[in-house]
């Protein structure tokens, strides 16, 4: 014999609505967030779409009133003729070697100063941390002159080593990493150093390994600040062979006429690179980003 019991479960009521249903608002703010997220994702993907409509077109109907989404003709012969018109493989190969120097220094020189700010001990340490942050506020304009200086005398102007030392170190980085390092409990480190590893060891072998996501936030962020940079790579190097691929772009900027097309066309091949590393590293970024104090 067996005896079924049919209880009544009451599910808690909602503030503001009947018990168990959701009030009548919530479906029109979920509503209004969207329309509003779609329509800022519009305006910041509105560029792009232009910048790709604009390679594919002549370049006499680039800046048409009002703008022409889709080109009349499409010049697809434009990402042909951009690699006759200029090395533009080897303004590519430039950029790629100076992105990913600069950021592989940047990593290991943040990662390893914010080890010392952030789990080692010593007279001054905050007030010397707070001194290099505060270098962040300081205009790049306030220090070109004595940089570009510095470097002359140095014998590295036209050379990449003045872009890669002047950028190696970076006080961002530092914060960036330091604030990560700080979620990492400091009982971790001293049972580390009880068991007689070394703060190099600590560093390489605990602290590396657990902050994969903030190294990958800082690595895309120089990546991409790097590749994009237009002042360094145009103040420091006056060689054609050394050239960025921001600046091998202005060989299209003429005294009378300027080629409009292929600019927006090298435009788009410059940006793929940047967008495959945003795509391959979008989870580490966002968890780094989040975790680090930065949200």
């Amino acid at each position: 014999m067996s005896l079924t019991l049919n209880r009544r479960v009451d599910t808690p009521p909602v503030p503001g609505g009947e018990p168990g249903r959701p009030r009548r608002g919530d479906g029109i703010r979920r509503a209004v967030r969207y329309v509003l997220l779609i329509g800022l994702s519009v305006g910041v993907l509105m560029p792009f779409v232009w910048m790709v409509s604009s390679s594919l077109k002549q370049n006499e109907h680039v800046f048409t009133v009002p703008i022409e989404w889709i080109p009349r003709t499409f010049e697809w012969g434009n990402y042909a003729q951009i690699w006759e018109d200029i090395p533009l493989a080897m303004y590519l190969g430039n950029s790629l070697f100076l992105a990913v120097a600069i950021t592989f220094l940047q990593v290991l020189t943040g990662s390893f100063a914010a080890y010392g700010f952030a789990k080692t001990r010593f007279p001054g340490r905050d007030a010397l941390f707070l001194a290099y942050l505060a270098t962040i506020a300081v205009p790049w304009q306030a220090y070109m002159v004595p940089q570009y200086i510095l470097m002359q005398k140095a014998g590295l102007v036209d050379t990449h080593w003045s872009l890669i030392l002047l950028q190696a170190f970076g006080a961002f980085g530092v914060f960036l990493m330091r604030q990560y390092y700080l979620t990492i409990p400091d009982e971790l480190i001293e049972a580390a150093r009880l068991d007689g590893l070394t703060e190099f060891g600590i560093w390489a072998r605990i602290m590396l390994p657990l902050s994969k996501p903030a190294l990958a936030s800082l690595a895309l962020l120089t990546f991409v600040n790097t590749w994009n940079d237009y002042m360094g790579p145009f103040i420091y190097l006056t060689s054609n062979e050394l050239w960025t691929v921001q600046i091998g772009l202005r060989s299209f900027v003429g005294v009378y006429d300027t080629q409009y097309a292929l600019i927006m066309t090298g435009s788009v091949i410059s940006v793929l690179p940047v967008l495959l590393m945003f795509l391959l590293g979008q989870r580490y970024f966002v968890r780094g980003i989040a975790t680090s104090g930065l949200k």
